[in-house]
């Protein structure tokens, strides 16, 4: 039998990574019998080309899973962190989803995502030290999926 070990690695190379994470998303297709994932990526750019913003998640299983969103500073407060949510829903609506999920710190932007739809259906207290992670969903039925 070949012998392993348990190797501490804070930066493994993307190919490492993407070899773990193709390896949950399969056992997870087998368990499931639901194949379809898509990529949901969408971007706000400058005349340039610049990024000054964007959302990464992905679709699989009939739900939008928002991963990150984030605008830069200066962009803020002009609707674009809600432009981004709505392209990405309708997109994923598009694709048969019935809903979004995604998790924030209580230091970062639930009233946001409230203003949004999105509810809170979970709360993890004390992550980090003296505030909370919130877990949000909102539903997708209500977006026509020929938007």
């Amino acid at each position: 039998m070949e012998t392993v070990r348990v190797a501490f690695e804070p930066f493994p190379g993307d190919d490492v990574r993407q070899f773990v994470v193709n390896g949950v998303d399969n056992f997870n297709i087998a368990a499931t019998g639901l194949p379809a994932y898509f990529p949901v990526n969408v971007l706000l750019r400058g005349e340039d080309g610049d990024v000054l913003g964007g959302l990464l998640g992905q679709l699989w299983g009939g739900w939008l899973q928002i991963v990150y969103l984030w605008v830069a500073e200066p962009y803020r407060g002009q609707g674009f962190g809600a432009q981004l949510m709505q392209a990405a829903e309708i997109y994923a609506r598009r694709r048969g989803a019935i809903g979004a999920t995604l998790e924030t710190h209580s230091f970062q932007a639930r009233p946001f995502y409230e203003r949004l739809g999105y509810t809170v259906f979970g709360t993890l207290e004390d992550y980090p030290p003296g505030h909370a992670k919130h877990f949000m969903s909102k539903r997708l039925d209500d977006i026509p999926a020929a938007s």
